[in-house]
């Protein structure tokens, strides 16, 4: 099929992001055909196609017209962007959406015993890591001299084999430096999924059907946390049932029939709706309280 009529997406392989992702794409629709162990999946609905590849090698694949587009750690991307930065290289790959998944901290942690005095207490330390650039650029930015031991995996571990005083990683939970007797103690990058695109012109097909998907994970994105509630109350409870809404602007309001004195509210709650809201609902009023969750919506 020719090329230019169908959309390349490289994700995560396996990993913690790779379900995150397969989820926002069927929720905007995306249905695929996938064999066990393999590693394209074919769009079957939408013009778009499934590259599952390592993390490390989503920006290049991006940057270099191999996919089109790409999901990735922005922890993954930062450490690349400097990499070719280091060799006068400039990265062309273009960040189109920051999603609401795959959030962590690339940050620094030290041993159970370690006198942490703040950021002096890193000078002349050994310090392992996977993102070596990104830990540099950082040390360069505080006036700071300390050894960078570059690791593939198993940071963690590194203090404890005497390979490092400390370690920069990442932290989602925490509970791998619990687990490892290692105490976090600086945050150096905020990272979250972003979704990237290659600096190649594409044909008016593939770039519509862009602008489309985006519009599809704009409106999987808005409602998140959003459920729909509708309700039953008195006109004279309106005004404290609109301060109790969480997150929403312009509660639909719908007359009841036979019943003059009552409306039924129904609204979007950008929110989450706890308990106790609905506990707060009823007290004030409202009765044939109903949550709904939202899947999508366009604005």
């Amino acid at each position: 099929m020719d090329k230019d009529l169908r959309l390349k997406l490289a994700v995560q392989k396996s990993g913690r992001l790779t379900d995150h992702s397969l989820d926002i794409l069927s929720r905007c629709g995306l249905k695929i055909s996938r064999g066990k162990d393999q590693l394209i999946a074919v769009g079957e609905n939408l013009p778009l196609d499934i590259l599952f590849v390592r993390d490390d090698d989503i920006p290049d694949l991006v940057q270099e017209d191999v996919c089109d587009l790409g999901l990735v750690g922005l922890n993954v991307l930062e450490e690349r962007r400097l990499e070719m930065a280091a060799r006068g290289q400039q990265a062309q790959f273009q960040i189109l959406r920051s999603l609401d998944f795959g959030r962590c901290r690339l940050s620094l942690a030290v041993p159970e015993g370690f006198d942490w005095q703040g950021l002096q207490s890193l000078r002349g330390k050994r310090i392992a890591t996977t993102y070596p650039a990104v830990l540099a650029r950082y040390l360069a930015e505080h006036s700071l001299q300390a050894e960078i031991v570059t690791l593939s995996g198993a940071v963690e571990i590194a203090p404890r084999l005497g390979r490092a005083d400390l370690i920069c990683d990442l932290v989602s939970s925490g509970s791998t430096l619990v687990a490892n007797r290692l105490r976090e103690v600086e945050t150096i990058l905020q990272s979250q999924v972003v979704l990237i695109r290659t600096p190649v012109k594409l044909s008016e097909f593939k770039e519509q059907w862009i602008t489309r998907l985006l519009l599809r994970i704009d409106g999987v994105e808005q409602v998140k946390e959003s459920k729909y509630i509708m309700l039953h109350a008195p006109r004279s409870a309106l005004p404290r049932i609109r301060e109790l809404l969480p997150g929403s602007e312009f509660p639909t309001i719908i007359p009841l029939e036979g019943s003059p004195d009552k409306v039924a509210v129904h609204a979007v709650c950008r929110e989450n709706v706890f308990w106790e809201t609905l506990e707060s609902l009823k007290g004030a009023g409202a009765s044939a309280l109903l949550v709904l969750p939202v899947e999508k919506m366009l604005s």
